[in-house]
């Protein structure tokens, strides 16, 4: 299988708010760099920042996928539910970096999309 289809396999738990699953695809010590914000060592820190941010599981469709080697790039849009009950909504490009078929590192730009 290739890392495109791993990554997309993983994010459909995602969208289903299974974030543990999600995590099976990660290794252990996965690094997660979000431009700009913060860097998210190991799969603990992942965990806190998916149950911190997605008070409900994400809401993102995938415009573009791109496969290099041990790299795949997505872009797309994504919606995350906030505090109030309403969504704020973004656009990405994420860089996925994976070893022997898991995620090893994230490397996220994600700029907010303004009414």
């Amino acid at each position: 299988m290739n890392n495109a289809t791993i990554l997309h396999q993983a994010n459909e738990f995602v969208k289903k708010g299974d974030y543990d699953s999600f995590l099976s695809y990660c290794i252990h010590d996965t690094r997660w760099v979000f431009v700009g914000d913060r860097t998210l060592e190991g799969k603990e820190q992942v965990r806190a920042y998916m149950n911190e941010a997605y008070l409900e599981p994400p809401v993102f469709t995938v415009e573009t996928t791109i496969e290099e080697g041990d790299f795949v790039t997505v872009t797309g849009e994504i919606s995350l539910k906030t505090e109030n009950e309403s969504y704020n909504h973004y656009t990405y490009c994420d860089i996925w970096r994976f070893e022997n078929g898991k995620i090893a590192e994230l490397k996220a730009f994600v700029i907010e999309k303004k009414p």
